[in-house]
């Protein structure tokens, strides 16, 4: 990945904040209980989803820079959007969480520098990853997530 690659994934993670609350804007309750698919998420369970999935993503990242090929823990998303908070729970706080972890992730990546990229973490489930394939994955997971919930509430 080139270093004009990277910041076009590290602008992606920055911009997520303010392109899911614009995704948003106007939504009704109803709206953000509706499944984007049958058998998906609604809208309020990506947008929790998405806070739970980034706070983790900036600490793997940070393990990846900190230590020496660490472990990255997995962990099971459905049951994570099963419970009350990502079905039902208010928005904001999430939306807050977003903006806080956006900002300083996307501070953190800026920074780095370019030995950084290539630095090695070992996933529970995926395996060995460098930090650069951890860019790759979540720069276009927001995005990948927007859609989901555009498309839930059009439904």
């Amino acid at each position: 990945m080139t270093e004009q690659e990277r910041q076009v994934c590290i602008d992606k993670i920055a911009a997520l904040p303010s392109l899911l609350r614009a995704a948003i804007t106007g939504a009704t309750d109803d709206q953000l209980s509706k499944p984007y698919r049958d058998g998906g998420w609604n809208s309020r369970q990506v947008i929790h989803h998405l806070a739970d999935s980034h706070m983790m993503a900036y600490i793997r990242f940070k393990k990846t820079v900190a230590e020496d090929h660490p472990t990255l823990q997995a962990y099971n998303q459905d049951v994570w959007a099963s419970h009350g908070d990502g079905w039902t729970g208010p928005l904001e706080p999430s939306l807050s969480i977003l903006d806080g972890v956006h900002a300083r992730w996307a501070a953190f990546l800026r920074a780095l520098p370019e030995t950084a990229w290539s630095r090695t973490a070992i996933h529970q489930e995926r395996g060995p990853m460098t930090l650069e394939d951890l860019l790759r994955i979540y720069s276009g997971h927001g995005e990948k997530h927007i859609g989901h919930i555009k498309a839930g509430l059009a439904a």
